[in-house]
């Protein structure tokens, strides 16, 4: 059975989604956050709709949990436009597509979410669909086989994924806008989590608020996940109100520290410091060790731990940095967070 972490980026499933849709901003003017993309979906979108065209395909990439599924939903509405959602793992032959493709209105938006899991042989299926809006269907066997070229309604397919890197060339290429979502700074989550208790109807201080966002890992839906959380808290073990006290219980509770570590990432660290000595060591060994999957480490652990600086990678494996030391109350022993090489100092350590 998985492991549950409240703190995870990953959805829990069609129930959670249901209800976090409520919650998920609906335009672009309600997005709160990644600045920078929001300016050119505008523009982008506003030109499409002047010229009365689909909008270009769009890919989004970066972590789970920042908003990718969301923002594919707001650029439906500000087209005007329906959308279909589907995934990489769900096409698994070119016929999977046909239906879907052929039902597109003119303008919709087609989703696929985690696209990096295209097989080859559907990922070639969808090039002329991209480029030309139109698909190669062959019927019959043999020297009976022919080719019937089906023309579809200009759409716009918009991919998600975590692993840019395993999209191959050709189809990454065939996107005209793309965009790497950030880490949210603790400011734009306490715009979202403001904007939850609104829609919640809990009444929270503002000190509360600020104690979910500095929690939350850098990702709306922890926020939203940690706001439920406290409205469900504050309603059986107060008044109804989510005050500074009562969250910061709530979060105990769910065993989430100050800087929004759960258990899973304070074992990760204390394997690698009290086990491999602060590293460095193989993610392999680090996943052997705490008995679990190494995806599950890769993609759901280290990404934060790597980005409030607790962890580094080296060529030889995963160091643990001083500030891992501090916050597990340990002493960092001298030289801890550089990397040896044969008892000697590495040459890129800079105080070798």
């Amino acid at each position: 059975m998985p492991r549950e972490r409240i703190v995870s980026p990953e959805s829990r499933g069609p129930d959670e989604e249901g209800f976090s849709w409520s919650l998920r901003p609906k335009r672009l003017g309600e997005v709160v956050g990644q600045k920078t993309l929001i300016e050119k979906l505008l523009i982008a979108i506003q030109a499409a709709k002047g010229r009365k065209e689909p909008l270009e395909h769009v890919l989004l990439y970066g972590p789970p949990g920042l908003g990718k599924t969301t923002l594919a939903h707001v650029v439906a509405a500000e087209m005007g436009a329906g959308i279909k959602t589907t995934s990489g793992p769900a096409l698994t032959r070119p016929a999977d597509l046909v239906g879907i493709l052929t039902n597109l209105a003119r303008g919709d938006v087609l989703f696929i979410d985690e696209v990096h899991r295209l097989g080859p042989v559907v990922e070639e299926f969808i090039y002329p669909a991209m480029e030309e809006f139109r698909i190669d269907i062959t019927v019959d066997r043999g020297s009976f086989a022919r080719t019937i070229n089906v023309p579809l309604q200009p759409f716009t397919l918009i991919g998600a994924t975590t692993r840019a890197g395993f999209l191959s060339a050709p189809l990454r290429e065939r996107f005209g806008l793309y965009h790497h979502f950030e880490f949210y700074p603790e400011e734009d989550l306490l715009e979202i989590a403001r904007r939850s208790a609104k829609l919640l109807a809990v009444p929270t201080d503002p000190d509360a608020l600020r104690e979910v966002a500095r929690r939350s890992r850098g990702t709306p839906r922890v926020t939203i996940r940690l706001m439920r959380r406290m409205r469900d808290f504050a309603q059986v073990k107060g008044d109804g109100r989510v005050t500074p006290e009562i969250a910061r219980e709530a979060l105990k509770m769910e065993a989430v520290d100050e800087k929004g570590l759960d258990d899973l990432d304070r074992k990760f660290l204390r394997v690698l410091i009290e086990t491999y000595g602060g590293g460095p060591a193989g993610i392999e060994a680090i996943a052997a060790t705490l008995n679990e999957e190494v995806d599950t480490l890769v993609d759901m652990v280290e990404p934060y731990l790597l980005k409030i600086g607790f962890v580094g990678r080296t060529r030889q494996g995963r160091i643990a940095t001083p500030d891992a030391y501090k916050h597990l109350g340990l002493r960092p022993p001298a030289g801890a967070g550089k990397t040896k090489r044969h008892g000697r100092p590495d040459l890129f350590d800079v105080d070798a």
